[in-house]
């Protein structure tokens, strides 16, 4: 059972734009870590940040209204899957203080509004603009980002940063096996001259052996240069490539072999890609394949990322082909040979 996210922000399926700002900007504030000392806390923030992200973007909410959070996720065909550039559904960056900052255009407003009078303060500038410059990634998935810059009202006591800006960097398996290096161009209004001007950098990403997807690289202050602010920090996550033959599974891949019902009672050898290339021969001669069996090589996975010189292993599974009918007479044979 999915997640309502109607249900976690408090609101009717129906709720417009502005209850749903309301709701949120009530509930990050009674649940934000920084301010809830309850166990529950952050895993509350986080639901919540989610569910406004979800439903105060037209598409997703349209998609989840129809298909549920599975549709959303899970990339159902003709549920619109695949909307943020890749081949499967929308995925939640997980970082809800991110979320929190660009609602409310800090990323710790406690501190400079509530320590210094009006608390509601901090809901009457919110200005949010997009500018008119792209980011863009050489040769991966996604297409062209658009720069963005949060227009908060400035505090008295200290220059506030733009909310970092996130961007999803997909890395092929074969990329993570051995890590590489990625070179991502962007384009970002400079104030180097004194005159805001648009520049284009190119920024070189390590791609260490093994890392995970989820994975944050940062390249601080890397964002628009605009006059009292602090440029924001420009943030790649790492997000798998989808492979033909194998699925991460942490450092563990995992590859799914087919096979007939015959041979998975009567035993059968296959041979088993691996991601450097070679064939490993699996048998299972005597013995009974079940849906639920899986073998372990072990070694032929991914590297740890602390200990590259140490792999996860190659899980392999089996998915048994059944057949769509049998003769009356092979149906009664089975039933004499086989035990209730």
């Amino acid at each position: 059972m999915g997640k309502d996210f109607y249900k976690i922000l408090g609101i009717n399926k129906g709720a417009s734009d502005d209850e749903i700002k309301k709701a949120y900007r009530k509930l990050a504030l009674k649940y934000h870590p920084d301010k809830n000392k309850t166990p529950q806390a952050e895993e509350r923030f986080k639901e919540i940040a989610e569910a406004y992200e979800v439903l105060s973007d037209k598409k997703k909410r349209d998609i989840f209204d129809q298909y549920g959070e599975e549709g959303l996720k899970g990339g159902i065909p003709g549920s619109g899957g695949g909307m943020d550039g890749g081949n499967g559904g929308y995925s939640y960056h997980g970082d809800p203080r991110a979320t929190f900052a660009q609602f409310f255009g800090n990323a710790d407003p406690f501190g400079i509004f509530f320590g210094s009078g009006d608390p509601t303060r901090i809901f009457e500038s919110q200005t949010m603009f997009m500018g008119d410059d792209d980011m863009y990634m050489g040769g991966g998935p996604g297409g062209a980002f658009r720069s963005q810059s949060f227009n908060a009202q400035p505090s008295r006591k200290r220059s506030q940063q733009d909310p970092p800006i996130e961007h999803d960097l997909f890395v092929s398996l074969e990329e993570i096996d051995k890590g590489c290096v990625k070179k991502m161009k962007i384009s970002r209004m400079s104030m180097a001259t004194g005159q805001a001007r648009k520049e284009e950098k190119v920024l070189n990403i390590t791609v260490k052996a093994g890392w995970k997807a989820g994975t944050k690289i940062t390249f601080q202050q890397e964002g628009d240069q605009t006059p009292g602010k602090i440029p924001a920090d420009i943030i790649f996550i790492i997000r798998d490539k989808p492979h033909p033959l194998f699925k991460r599974e942490g450092s563990d891949l995992r590859y799914t072999a087919k096979i007939s019902l015959k041979q998975a009672l009567c035993g059968t050898s296959i041979s088993v890609p691996t991601l450097h290339g070679d064939r490993i021969t699996v048998s299972s001669q005597g013995e009974i394949l079940k849906p639920t069996t899986v073998k372990r090589l072990s070694g032929r996975g991914l590297p740890f990322p602390k200990e590259p010189s140490k792999r996860g292993d190659l899980l392999v599974s089996y998915d048994i082909k059944f057949p769509d009918s049998l003769q009356p007479g092979t149906k009664e044979l089975i039933s004499e040979i086989l035990p209730n």
